[in-house]
Order: structure tokens, then sequence, then C-alpha cells
């Protein structure tokens, strides 16, 4: 018996989610006895990324589809390789290339973008359900999940024999990583996988992404979040100032983002990103409870707001009944000053 865990990565490093997803299958192995942990590795020359998956502790084995169709995650050809890995049961051998018999119980991977793509269509391939954003496990086949963006936490049973499920990541701490150099007998054994055709179904075309010096917006432990209280694009350069005082992550509501202020990949929010910083920062967001369901996570969190009547108060843990345009200048200038 064993729980597929499949990893996040760029083909270069490990994503952090990836870490906590294996800190949530170790305690569904909790209720099984003699499972195994296999982390599947898809992508392309992610010598890498496999090289880390090896000083992860708590691994059995790592499964690794390392070819030119999985260059990027696409989920027409992620999911027809899991369906046939977990269909045959097993895994290749690299010596012989034949399959070892394993029975796996769970597939389980983070909650992101790629996940969410393609753990629906493993669960259609399998017939069965798909458990989506779990932030506890209960038992090997009970789980809760927040529904009704956060303001209820559902607990799910599911009687499939095999259990398909994504995880929020901010909702369990993250493994631990081994950095020191691993003698050869010590490391996780590494098997390959048979190359599979591409689906044809899907085509990647081009990737705009948004670089910055900062933090990831989902991993950092300061978060400063804008909203339509800031008016336009050019305010928004007052957090990044901050920002950078605080070496925090800047995010945005969604009516910030819908309003063209900032990027799409700085939503945070149910239709956006969940975060869970140590420090949550929200200048000028009204609280709407799609927003509050992708920040409750976080340890602290500040508001800063011109309306004593706004719902972020309800559940903030300090508030400030002020101009933004005015506190934000001073805030970074006496930061500025400390520093």
């Amino acid at each position: 018996m064993a729980i597929l865990i499949v990893a996040d990565h760029d083909n270069h490093t490990l994503q952090a989610a990836t870490f906590s997803v294996l800190t949530a299958a170790s305690e569904i192995a909790k209720h099984i006895s003699d499972t195994e942990l296999h982390l599947l590795i898809i992508g392309n020359e992610c010598q890498s990324v496999i090289a880390m998956a090896q000083g992860i502790t708590g691994l059995s084995k790592i499964l690794v589809a390392d070819h030119q169709i999985h260059q990027y995650p696409l989920a027409e050809n992620i999911a027809p390789l899991i369906f046939s890995l977990v269909q045959e049961q097993g895994h290749c051998n690299d010596e012989n290339r034949e399959f070892d018999k394993v029975e796996y119980s769970h597939i389980i991977t983070s909650a992101g973008t790629t996940g969410k793509d393609y753990q629906p269509r493993v669960a259609a391939l399998l017939d069965v359900a798909q458990i989506s954003d779990i932030i506890s496990v209960e038992s090997a086949d009970t789980f809760k999940r927040p529904i009704y963006a956060g303001k209820a936490i559902a607990t799910v049973q599911s009687s499939d024999a095999i259990k398909v499920l994504t995880v929020r990541s901010s909702a369990f701490t993250a493994a631990s990583l081994t950095t020191e150099l691993l003698a050869i007998e010590s490391q996780v054994p590494v098997a390959a996988l048979a190359a599979q055709a591409d689906s044809g179904k899907s085509a990647f075309i081009k990737a705009e992404l948004t670089q910055s010096s900062r933090p990831e917006l989902t991993t950092a432990k300061i978060v400063i979040s804008g909203g339509r209280g800031m008016q336009n694009t050019d305010n928004f350069e007052l957090l990044y100032t901050l920002a950078d005082q605080l070496h925090a992550a800047v995010g945005a509501s969604r009516a910030a983002v819908d309003a063209g202020f900032v990027a799409n990949d700085l939503q945070i929010g149910q239709t956006g990103k969940i975060v869970a910083p140590d420090l949550y920062i929200a200048v000028g967001i009204s609280g709407a409870i799609q927003h509050i369901a992708g920040i409750a996570g976080s340890k602290v969190i500040v508001a800063i707001n011109n309306d004593p009547d706004a719902p972020i108060f309800d559940v903030a843990d300090y508030c400030l009944v002020a101009d933004l345009f005015e506190v934000l200048p001073e805030l970074t200038a006496v930061l500025k000053v400390k520093g």
C-alpha cells in the first residue's frame, strides 16, 4: 500500500506547496498500516528537482516521468500518465523496466492552479470523487475542507477505493528537507517511468510571468494587500515601497484586480491565491467574504480603512480607521528611520 504524491515544480526546484502536501500525506499514512510515500515528478530535464527530492524525510520512492512532452504541465498529458500508473497499480523498475505491484490508496497534490486542472481529470478516469482543498486529515478516508467561502467547514468521508485529493498548502506545515549531502545508500531510490505519447489535445503557447524580487505571495511571512481604496495603479507604489521596507509580498483584492490596478497573479481570495502569513496587512480592502476566505489562516491581520463599518474589521486583530494615503507614507518613513 502506498500514497502517491504529485510534485509541484518548475523543472528546477520543488515548490514549497509540495512540502506541505507531504505533511498531509504523512498524516494520512499514520492511519494506514505498512504504507509508503511515493513522490511522482513529471517534467523535463528536472534532475535538480530529483536531487532535491532525495533529501526529503519520509519518502520511500521517487517516480520520475522525464520527457519533453512534460516540459510544461499540461493536464491533458499529466492525467493519463497518473491514471496509467495507478491502473497498473505499480511503478517501473529501472533495471528491468517491469512493474512491481504497488496498490495506491491516495493520489494527492496541492490545490494550486495546476493540481486543480489535472486532479479532476484523474478522478474522472478512475471513476471516483475528488475531495478538494482539504485542510485537515481526520482518518485515511475522512477529511475536512472549507465550504461557503470558508464560513463553514465540511467533514467529508469517502468510500472510494482510491482517494483523489487536493491540499490547501497553507493549512499544513512544510515537511523537512535534508540539506546535507547524503550517502548513495541513504538516498531515496528513483524509478524512471516509460515515456507516453502526447495526447495532442492541448499545446503550450507562451507564459507571461511577473518578475519580482519580493517573496512569493503564497509563502511570504508578511503580505501587504491593497483594495479598491487604492484608487488607481500608481497608488500601489505606496504598497510596494512599504513592502520593500518589510521584505513583504504584495497582493490585492479581486476588486483591485478587476479594476485593472494590478495583475491577476496578485489576487488573494477564494478565486485567487490562499495565503497564511505571520502578518497580513489589508489596506483599503472592505473585506468581502471571498477575500476573507483567502486570508483566514493568517496569524495576525491588520486592517487600514477609512470606513469604521468595513467588514474587514470583524476579522482583523488590529484595526486602524484612517486615510490610507496619510498612514502609508508615515509608516514607511518610520520604518525607514528604524531600519
